[in-house]
């Protein structure tokens, strides 16, 4: 049976078989207007019943961040996300550098070769410097929203709800995602100078703010 307030048009559905007879009329928990009952329904069951549902709304209303102020929490703008992004590129470049050596000066240590060997680590170097690349970005989003470069200009990655970003949603934004921003002729960064919100393609992808702190 479906209960429904005349005036703010609230509505429960009730089971029929909970409710003794006998009571003609019911108080709205919402908006506090009285209103006629079917003649087989009781009031204190019905009103009951329809106070624990607006309890229960209420509650999960009050757990939920507010997302109009989400919305208007002060977003880092295009050239504080540049030189963050150029802070984290030259760290990456000089870990890629310096590791890569490492792992150049190891393979030939361990099995001295020609040409062919001298083509295969390079092929090896390549591959792990994207590696390298991938967990830098996926790893500091992931853990805290965060990476190094962005934590240099006081900005943060996270969910359009207001909640943190996850490893999952990380991985997502920083690789397909940023592909995208970036195969179409870099289109999808530049919209961060655009957008309302300061979002770029991937951060519409991914359902992410880049917000400053």
């Amino acid at each position: 049976m479906q209960l429904t307030c005349p005036s703010c048009n609230y509505s429960k559905q009730i089971d029929p078989a909970i409710l003794p007879s006998g009571a003609t009329r019911a108080t709205c928990p919402r908006c506090k207007e009285g209103f006629d009952l079917p003649h087989s329904e009781s009031a204190e069951a019905v009103i009951e019943e329809v106070v624990t549902l607006a309890e229960s709304e209420l509650s999960q209303a009050a757990d939920r961040p507010n997302q109009a102020a989400i919305d208007a929490r002060p977003k880092a703008g295009f050239w504080m996300r540049v030189v963050a992004a150029l802070i984290d590129g030259t760290l990456v470049f000089c870990l890629q550098f310096v590791l890569g050596l490492l792992l150049v000066m190891a393979g030939f240590a361990a099995a001295p070769g020609g040409e062919n060997q001298t083509g295969t680590m390079l092929v090896l170097v390549q591959l792990f410097g994207y590696a390298l690349s991938f967990a830098y970005y996926v790893i500091f989003t992931g853990h805290g929203g965060q990476t190094p470069g962005k934590m240099a200009l006081r900005i943060k990655v996270i969910r359009c709800d207001g909640s943190e970003i996850s490893y999952g949603r990380a991985a997502f934004r920083e690789i397909p995602a940023k592909f995208l921003s970036g195969i179409i002729l870099c289109i999808g960064y530049l919209m961060v100078a655009f957008d309302e919100q300061k979002q770029g393609l991937h951060d519409r992808m991914a359902d992410t703010y880049v917000i400053k702190l």
